[in-house]
């Protein structure tokens, strides 16, 4: 049940972390390191990087459809590094969700310099489902083993005899 733990975990932890947004930065940004990193609120009506601005029923529908299916390779797959890797990910996914369906867009207040470049900001969520999906992507790489077909299985033992 970590799973569980980490999902509930992640959600709060994003919560809390745009409510403070809100009450803290509605009137002016924080500067925590001139020229580089700052918090500002920003409302965000699209996706990642700012797709699909406005097009909030449709993020919402395939928000819950991905999270539905992650949840089902949570209970149908038992190896413990993925179903944490994929509790992140749902994290994630689900405060975004909730800001969707709350207020109609997501709560961003990270904000990056990088000389003239600005990342597009992002918040807690984000971070959860960004470091998620790297370890889902280390997890298919390099620790995920695929199982032989039943039909190769079968014709190495027939080889064999």
């Amino acid at each position: 049940m970590i799973w569980a733990i980490i999902v509930i975990l992640g959600f709060i932890l994003d919560r809390a972390s745009k409510v403070w947004a809100i009450d803290a930065l509605a009137d002016k940004p924080i500067t925590v390191i001139d020229n580089f990193f700052y918090f500002r609120y920003l409302e965000n009506k699209g996706a990642a990087f700012s797709i699909l601005q406005g097009k909030t029923t449709f993020l919402i529908i395939m928000t819950s459809l991905v999270s539905l299916a992650v949840l089902f390779v949570i209970f149908k797959y038992k190896d413990k590094f993925l179903r944490v890797t994929l509790s992140l990910i749902l994290s994630g996914a689900l405060g975004n969700l909730y800001d969707r369906i709350a207020k109609g867009s997501v709560t961003d207040f990270i904000d990056f310099h990088f000389g003239s470049y600005v990342f597009p900001t992002f918040n807690v969520a984000d971070m959860l489902v960004v470091v998620g999906t790297i370890f889902l992507a280390v997890y298919i790489l390099f620790i995920y083993k695929e199982d032989k077909p039943v039909e190769e299985q079968s014709t190495e033992t027939i080889e064999e005899k």
